[in-house]
């Protein structure tokens, strides 16, 4: 994929980092999936039922600073995917929406985030817990699952948090640590 060979971007003042980092990330959060749910939702229609799973990230709740346009791709995708599970409502076909947190992929080198209070302080979770929540959810046809109950938490916190705490709060776990 085009991404695995694009430098790191939390290492990188947000100026630093190419245009065509900021397009692939929109491109691959935004565009593909807006594309293949159309594309699968057709045939779903017809048939009257069907699962859609998308996978965001708690990212998605929260504005993210050194990373502005992963986070915000990943709130189009909570926003794009709990709309379409409304729509769709008795329709055959559900809509899920995974959002898991700090989670032990291959994902933190990439980024460059592996150094980072984020990485480093949280203990990620294991990308076979991430899967089977999501699963789980997608199977009972969940619109939103949050893996993990500190993710949750964290997510819940959020919403009574004033905006620009959350914002500092969420720079701070992203910048290279002691």
């Amino acid at each position: 994929m085009f991404w695995s060979t694009m430098p790191a971007m939390a290492s990188l003042a947000p100026a630093d980092v190419a245009l065509e980092e900021h397009l692939g990330q929109v491109q691959l959060n935004i565009t593909a999936l807006t594309h293949l749910t159309k594309l699968f939702l057709g045939p779903m229609l017809e048939r009257k039922s069907g699962k859609i799973l998308n996978v965001a990230s708690t990212a998605g709740f929260q504005p993210g600073p050194l990373m502005a346009v992963y986070y915000a791709t990943k709130a189009y995708v909570i926003s794009l995917s709990e709309a379409l599970a409304n729509e769709l409502h008795g329709s055959g076909i559900t809509v899920t929406c995974l959002c898991p947190g700090v989670t032990d992929t291959g994902f933190q080198t990439r980024a460059g985030t592996e150094g980072t209070t984020l990485f480093r302080k949280l203990r990620p979770m294991s990308a076979e817990n991430v899967a089977q929540d999501g699963y789980r959810a997608l199977m009972k046809g969940k619109p939103l699952v949050i893996s993990g109950m500190r993710n949750w938490l964290l997510a819940e916190s959020l919403r009574i948090s004033p905006r620009r705490v959350v914002t500092a709060v969420s720079r701070k776990l992203i910048e290279p640590g002691d």
